[in-house]
């Protein structure tokens, strides 16, 4: 025994030694940094992304090292409180809501704390910390998602560190069913499986699941999930997995029209038909005459009144101050645009794109989530897991340079005003967008950086 230690250690010393570093950064990255604190934020992320390209080149084939490694690195935030984010305040106050049976759609927490009539556990506390903009908005995350968040409230014991913990075991469940699938997938498309650890052991991830405890996760098990059936042409069966994502997190919904070419239009129809049953079927529970009302007032906001890391948005904002347009005049026009552009988009993948092909079809999301995001006044970090799980399918790796890049969004945060610095965006999007053309046009001589077999 002491010899085969002995002699893993001399076979594996320096990835052992970069796990070990790994570890230190995230632990310092969940309990011993303040999202005002930018400069530290960026040196650890930069330094946990570079050890996650070390690690992935030196054991691209060691499994169950990179599996642990994942793992652990995730375990790592159990009971640390997230630190770049206050949304997990807002999904145990919905939970506890949904635990008394009460219509998270219906009612503003600041009218529960003022009327008294609804008990909730730290009411008062909870409030205070998911911020005036979510106290004083109804809930908008969809169906499926309320129902997660009751279940984890209800196996944490109703406090708030319990939920914490719930929630992190359900999104590292979703994290290992992506690994289970993504491997899957992979090998169906004749691609490396290792190529699912720019996933697993992704520092933005691993960040803003684990860390941060945004959903992006469980969507993405329950799109993956569907894609995988479709390639064994169990699509019936897909239509579940498939209308649980977008009852999670609405994005899915925009790739519903591509299926009329994977599946033919019969087919497509039935599936489609199908999953919008299915969604309807999560909304049971929470149905009220009040409901459309509510969610899509609060669901108009992020159209119409946010700004975060914006590229093309930031672009025509400018323009439009030399015309003297006000910008929340701007934002408001622009937010109404474009769902029209996306919708137009999806269009012309779908009749233009040959997406009977698994590869194909998995790449026309990823086109259709890049335009989204590119469009969209408001780019949070934790969206574009979504773009670096798609991309590890396909030719593309643009998405990879922005889950590393997308750290300099969080300087806005340093600033006492929350102000963005435009330099650092410009740095950011250029990197990105100047990767994605250099793979457009230079893709069959491109030579990657991920590893390769």
């Amino acid at each position: 025994m002491p010899n085969t230690v002995l002699t893993y250690w001399k076979l594996h010393k320096v990835p052992i030694l970069l796990s070990v570093l790994c570890a230190l950064f995230y632990y310092t990255f969940a309990y011993h940094l303040e999202r005002p604190d930018f400069a530290r934020m960026a040196f650890l992320y930069a330094a946990l992304f570079f050890l996650c390209y070390k690690l992935i080149q030196f054991e691209k084939w060691n499994f169950k090292l990179l599996l642990v490694l994942g793992i652990l690195f995730r375990l790592i935030f159990l009971l640390a409180v997230p630190n770049l984010s206050q949304d997990f305040y807002r999904f145990i106050w919905d939970g506890h809501l949904v635990i008394l049976g009460e219509n998270p759609y219906v009612y503003l927490p600041n009218e529960i704390l003022e009327k008294g009539e609804i008990i909730i556990p730290q009411a008062q506390l909870l409030v205070e910390k998911m911020e005036s903009l979510s106290a004083s908005n109804y809930s908008n995350y969809p169906p499926f998602s309320q129902l997660l968040f009751g279940l984890c409230v209800w196996l944490g014991g109703q406090n708030i560190v319990g939920g914490l913990i719930s929630m992190r075991v359900l999104l590292l469940g979703a994290d290992l069913g992506i690994f289970y699938f993504g491997r899957k997938v992979l090998k169906h498309l004749n691609k490396s499986p290792h190529m699912i650890f720019w996933y697993f052991l992704n520092p933005l991830v691993i960040i803003e699941i684990s860390g941060n405890l945004h959903f992006e996760g469980v969507m993405l098990f329950f799109l993956l999930f569907a894609v995988y059936l479709i390639t064994l042409n169990k699509w019936i069966i897909a239509a579940i997995p498939l209308a649980l994502s977008i009852s999670i997190k609405l994005i899915p919904l925009m790739f519903l029209p591509l299926f009329f070419k994977t599946l033919g239009l019969k087919k497509g129809m039935v599936f489609n038909t199908l999953v919008v049953l299915g969604i309807l079927v999560t909304l049971v529970p929470f149905y009220d005459t009040l409901f459309a009302s509510h969610y899509f007032k609060s669901l108009s906001l992020w159209f119409s009144n946010f700004e975060f890391n914006a590229s093309i948005y930031n672009v025509v904002k400018s323009l439009a101050s030399l015309l003297e347009i006000k910008p929340w005049e701007l934002i408001k026009v622009y937010g109404k645009i474009i769902p029209f552009m996306v919708i137009a988009l999806v269009g012309v993948l779908t009749i233009f794109q040959k997406n009977q092909h698994p590869k194909t079809l998995i790449t026309s999301m990823l086109m259709i989530l890049t335009v989204y995001f590119f469009l969209s006044s408001t780019v949070h970090p934790w969206y574009l897991i979504s773009l670096v799980l798609l991309c590890i399918f396909s030719e593309f790796r643009y998405p990879l340079v922005w889950s590393a890049t997308v750290i300099l969004s969080y300087s806005a945060y340093s600033n006492p005003e929350f102000k963005e610095s435009m330099w650092l965006l410009v740095i950011e999007y250029l990197l990105v967008i100047g990767f994605l053309v250099y793979e457009l046009f230079k893709r069959k001589g491109f030579k990657s950086l991920i590893p390769k077999n």
